[in-house]
């Protein structure tokens, strides 16, 4: 039944790998706490009551974070809405679980000015006669100006860009399709790479992933991970140096140009605004340090009020 059930979220959910592993990995801790494997388990025998204990006993145990704890909770809800959809169960002991509160935490991103530092410093590998440094620069670039996942640009192939390269057509969560905007500046940074695949017989064999190892083949997400974090690192970036930073980096950087939110959540990808949203609380604190700099009584009260007959 389980791995029938990891068997839907890879073909007709089109889940990457990492993500069904983590559900695996949910789901076996919830039937290892009941005692039970995965031949023996019979959701019909399943109480709330269960879920609930189960739930409460990965809090006291201190093991987990209440992020973690989560995470699990909507795996069994994802398993509960596969068995019930498929007829395997006919009681659905998910509703009413609620999930632990969390701490919210701000999405980390790049500053302007450091980000502009981290381009700087990407201009002689763009252009170099190195592959591996074009390649590497390709890389941060379209995390920063397309604001991509991971595993998007990972799994691009140069079929996927449009004729003209104004345009990326990418598979987020869920195997959701959708066209991904190329800014014009980054088409011959595109152009260079294509030339040096070419050049330098890099693909050699049958496959057409965008993103590629000098042998040809389509690079993994831990190298790219490593290629990103050696970049931002080494370009003076504190904190987290990863691919989801830049993303971050190009949401934070067009909020705080003025893009509208709805738009901003289309070209994340976003299923509900409000996981765009989050992106306004950095808006907000760059607003307060502008206001602190720029307003000319930020750091005092007036003197003197205004008399009380004063209209103006």
């Amino acid at each position: 039944m389980l791995d029938d059930f990891l068997t839907y979220l890879l073909a007709e959910r089109r889940y990457s790998p990492l993500t069904v592993r983590n559900y695996r990995r949910d789901i076996e801790r919830f039937l290892e706490w009941l005692g039970v494997n995965g031949d023996e388990f019979d959701p019909e025998t399943i109480r709330r009551e269960d879920i609930q204990e189960w739930i409460v006993s990965l809090s006291e145990s201190g093991r987990l974070s209440a992020a973690s704890i989560n995470r699990g909770v909507s795996s069994l809800r994802a398993l509960w809405h596969w068995l019930l959809r498929t007829g395997r169960t006919g009681h659905d002991v998910m509703g009413g679980v609620s999930q632990l509160k969390t701490p919210r935490r701000l999405p980390a991103f790049v500053p302007d000015t450091r980000m502009a530092d981290v381009l700087d410093d990407l201009r002689d590998c763009i252009a170099s006669n190195d592959f591996e440094q074009v390649r590497n620069a390709l890389i941060v670039v379209m995390f920063y100006t397309c604001g991509v996942r991971l595993s998007e640009l990972v799994g691009a192939d140069f079929g996927d860009l449009s004729d003209d390269m104004s345009l990326l057509k990418v598979y987020g969560k869920g195997g959701k399709e959708r066209m991904v905007p190329i800014f014009h500046g980054v088409v011959p940074l595109i152009n260079r790479y294509r030339e040096l695949v070419s050049l330098q017989n890099i693909c050699i064999s049958e496959k057409k992933a965008l993103i590629l190892t000098v042998q040809g083949e389509r690079m993994t997400v831990r190298s790219v991970q490593r290629i990103v974090d050696r970049i931002l690192a080494g370009a003076g970036v504190k904190g987290r140096t990863s691919p989801h930073v830049l993303r971050h980096t190009f949401a934070t950087h067009l909020l705080n140009e003025g893009a509208d939110l709805r738009e901003i959540q289309e070209l994340m990808g976003h299923s509900s605004l409000q996981s765009t949203q989050i992106y306004t609380h950095n808006n907000i604190a760059k607003l307060k340090q502008i206001y602190a700099r720029a307003h000319p009584r930020c750091n005092g009260v007036p003197k003197e009020s205004p008399s009380e007959h004063d209209d103006s």
